[in-house]
């Protein structure tokens, strides 16, 4: 018997479907804040900021750092437009380290010509993949 309570749930980046499946529930960071989505969501659109992306199916949850993009929420289905989305097998843990090492010392050394949003979203990107690894 087919579980009521699942809805689609397709995520695409410029080189690939990331995924395609029926989902219990999604979870990631809009501009907004977090967000949780269950079937028959009130429709809407968000901008996804960086951060965590929980995929709950009917027998298991996949974790994922999701980087930027757009959501489209509908009550049956939601697709998410992003820019970079990896599974923690694709991260590469010292590069990711590494590139939160540099975005907390720009932040730190602040300049005149330091872009702080663009350090802190650097930021938020590589403390997703590190997460996701562990």
């Amino acid at each position: 018997m087919a579980d009521n309570n699942l809805f689609k749930l397709k995520i695409i980046t410029p080189e690939r479907v990331f995924y395609e499946g029926e989902v219990s529930m999604v979870e990631f960071n809009t501009t907004e804040g977090e967000i949780g989505i269950y079937k028959k969501h009130v429709p809407t659109t968000v901008i996804v900021s960086p951060g965590i992306l929980t995929i709950t199916e009917a027998e298991e949850t996949k974790e994922a750092a999701l980087h930027a993009g757009f959501a489209e929420i509908l009550q049956e289905e939601v697709v998410i437009l992003a820019e970079i989305v990896e599974w923690p097998e694709e991260i590469d843990l010292d590069r990711a380290k590494a590139a939160k090492d540099r975005a907390e010392e720009r932040i730190r050394s602040k300049t005149p010509e330091t872009d702080v949003m663009r350090a802190e979203t650097a930021l938020q990107r590589a403390l997703a993949r590190i997460h996701v690894i562990k």
